[in-house]
């Protein structure tokens, strides 16, 4: 068995506070136009600061590129003139929807008034997610604190994670972790997307018991990265009956863990697992693994799915091919 995690990321945009406070004002801007051309000029009018809101936008990404001096007073100002037109947008949209529930502002036939309260219900959504983003950038910009609970990372996707999993080239990924466990003929036995993202150590026994119930016996040979490593995960794995545990501690000084690691078993067994590496390259090339098309938690689970059956598909039948030659 080889186990290792990645990462797969949602369909967002590269997320700053400014471009996500400009995402959520445009859809209660579009909202609140659906709206009006359904229920007419009754009630509140809608202000459209869309236009203003992009030039801020604009504004802050100019002055956050900018080296001078006076850079920061510029963001300040502009972040602070965007906080306040996203303010009134949300005002208006919570009057919108309160004079949706009221009656004020009503359709004159009874699908257009059922698409009204799904306008309605989209506003009650999008109006939280904003809120949440002035609080964090206020937080940030005007208190220096980059640690908001419940930070937003899109206001389409609210339950994407930022995971650093250590890469150069790509220090912060957008999505969600997901754990990829193989067996032989790198059959994919087990997947499994995490709401929030585990430690990969807590991960290793319950792979083998995965591995256990499904295949029938424990594996003989375990093999994963360092970050899997502990004492406690070594000798559990052990007492399952696991023959020959191949995960490397990095930090040991013991020589004799050191002779341990350099065995010739234990060698070949990290070549092998370094194996999970091209699983997770391919699925991500040929798969599409590497960004979720689908909406929401639901999504990315059936996204990443579909694409371990794909990919089971094509090895199940190398296998069947190699065992059938003669």
């Amino acid at each position: 068995m080889r186990v290792d995690t990645t990462v797969v990321e949602t369909n967002v945009h590269y997320p700053t506070d400014s471009s996500l406070l400009g995402d959520g004002v445009r859809v209660l801007i579009r909202t609140m136009k659906r709206i009006s051309k359904i229920a007419g000029e009754t009630g509140a009018k809608l202000c459209d600061r869309g236009r203003s809101v992009k030039l801020r936008v604009l504004d802050i990404a100019r002055a956050a590129r900018s080296r001078a001096k006076q850079s920061r007073e510029r963001l300040n100002r502009a972040y602070g003139k965007l906080l306040n037109a996203t303010s009134r947008v949300v005002g208006q949209a919570k009057r919108f929807s309160k004079e949706i529930v009221g009656g004020t502002k009503r359709a004159r036939s009874v699908l257009q008034q059922l698409a009204l309260e799904g306008l309605r219900q989209e506003l009650d959504a999008m109006v939280p997610l904003v809120k949440q983003v002035m609080k964090q950038t206020r937080a940030r910009i005007f208190r220096g604190d980059t640690h908001t609970e419940g930070k937003l990372l899109s206001v389409f996707e609210p339950s994407t994670e930022i995971i650093r999993k250590g890469k150069a080239g790509k220090p912060n990924e957008f999505g969600k972790m997901v754990k990829l466990q193989e067996a032989e003929d790198q059959i994919v036995i087990d997947y499994e997307v995490y709401d929030r993202r585990p430690s990969d150590s807590d991960l290793l026994i319950a792979a083998i018991e995965t591995h256990r119930a499904m295949l029938g016996r424990p594996p003989h040979m375990v093999a994963a990265d360092a970050a899997f490593y502990s004492a406690k995960n070594e000798a559990a794995a052990r007492a399952q009956g696991v023959k020959r545990v191949c995960i490397p501690n990095r930090s040991t000084k013991s020589p004799e863990r050191k002779r341990e690691q350099r065995k010739r078993w234990f060698r070949n067994g990290q070549k092998w697992r370094t194996g999970c590496e091209g699983r997770i390259s391919v699925s991500k090339r040929r798969h599409g693994l590497n960004r979720c098309r689908y909406k929401g938690d639901a999504g990315m689970k059936r996204w990443v799915g579909l694409g371990m059956i794909a990919d089971n598909i094509i090895n199940i039948g190398r296998a069947m091919e190699k065992r059938a030659a003669p």
